[in-house]
């Protein structure tokens, strides 16, 4: 088997797992009211290659030019503006199943014919998609999913010690002809970062619950029953692991920092406390090791430096989601990044649980609105 071939092949195992977790019916669910139902991303998955390799790379006429458009694009409307489509608009699963069959047929039998670049975004938009989807499965009600039971923790939290990060430059971006990145990662420059203070951790669940008790408003995967908080994992609810980090909004992380006294990192930040973290490139929680997350110390014993700058969870910055200098669009994809330049999207950096390894490069950038709930985000103060 070829390079791509195998690269094909482990990034749909992982998404077809996915959809095999459900229900048959919960495909024409809206978990997200902000989203498509979930059968437009069984579709979408295939379409995107179709549209990318089939038709713009080797301009093959369409076999199903209702489909190719029906699942080109996702959506990320505006609050508010969620669809208004019935689960009778959309077409049958067998009929997706099938022309997604088709769809990976076509590729397959080209991909020697394929430019590398291409190859490229169409494995990691899988990849990111097996990230997106656990976000909208999460939501999903308990009884059409199957998966195993989170195992909780009992501790009763972490001491979250701040540390100084001295004065330096943060190098950001990537060479371009160094191997693949978005259009977003481009091109690498330094930026002069004064000293500042960073919390070792990410903020705790246990952190979190004071600032809740002292008036915030709880974050969406906490729920309250009988005076006590519990957590809605991915498979089920568990009391609320005090020293497992808290997956927020960045509005609700920047709350927070604020009733401390500090802020959000910014990306130079955060590029400059990961220079001295403790796993070095290694990540804690990462590339589908777990469905949910472990405590915001794992990994990190005896360390001096900053714990999990990479994985078990995103991390928050207060960057707004603009260009690089010598930013270019990708042709063949011109929206990617572009389309987001509008001031309403926040960088978020590291890795979650469900972040394939291929993202898990210094410079990946990841993006998602202020008051958008369902990611897996955590956050650290600085000062």
């Amino acid at each position: 088997m070829s390079r791509w071939a195998a690269e094909f092949a482990a990034a749909r195992c992982e998404t077809d797992k996915l959809f095999s977790i459900l229900d048959p019916a919960a495909l024409y669910d809206r978990p997200v009211a902000e989203r498509h139902r979930i059968i437009f991303y069984l579709g979408h998955l295939e379409a995107f290659d179709r549209n990318l390799l089939s038709h713009y790379a080797l301009d093959r006429p369409a076999f199903e030019p209702a489909f190719d458009k029906l699942f080109a694009f996702g959506i990320d409307p505006e609050p508010g503006g969620a669809p208004a489509d019935r689960p009778s608009d959309w077409p049958s699963e067998q009929q997706v199943r099938e022309y997604g069959a088709r769809v990976r047929q076509e590729v397959d039998e080209k991909l020697g014919d394929l430019p590398e670049q291409l190859l490229h975004v169409a494995i990691e938009h899988r990849w990111m998609h097996a990230e997106t989807l656990a976000y909208l499965f999460h939501n999903l009600p308990y009884d059409v999913k199957r998966g195993p039971m989170p195992a909780g923790s009992d501790r009763l939290g972490v001491e979250n010690l701040m540390l100084e990060v001295p004065a330096g430059t943060a190098m950001l971006g990537r060479p371009r002809g160094d191997g693949f990145g978005w259009d977003n990662e481009f091109d690498p420059h330094s930026v002069e970062v004064p000293g500042f203070r960073i919390s070792k951790f990410k903020i705790s669940n246990g952190e979190s619950l004071e600032h809740v008790r002292a008036g915030a408003a709880a974050p969406n995967f906490w729920v309250q029953r009988k005076g006590a908080w519990w957590l809605r994992a991915m498979f089920g609810e568990i009391p609320l692991p005090l020293d497992w980090p808290v997956y927020v909004t960045h509005a609700e992380a920047d709350a927070y920092a604020k009733a401390r006294g500090g802020s959000l990192p910014t990306e130079a930040q955060f590029h400059r406390a990961a220079e001295g973290a403790a796993e070095g490139p290694a990540a804690v929680n990462a590339n589908f090791e777990r469905w949910d997350p472990v405590a915001v110390d794992a990994g990190g014993a005896g360390s001096v430096g900053p714990v999990q700058m990479v994985g078990n969870g995103w991390e928050w910055t207060s960057t707004v989601f603009g260009p690089f200098p010598g930013f270019e669009k990708f042709p063949f994809y011109p929206g990617y990044s572009a389309d987001f330049f509008d001031g309403k999207h926040f960088v978020l950096k590291g890795a979650s649980p469900r972040t394939a390894g291929c993202f898990l490069r210094s410079s990946f950038r990841n993006w998602f609105r202020p008051d958008y709930p369902y990611l897996y985000a955590g956050f650290r103060i600085t000062s």
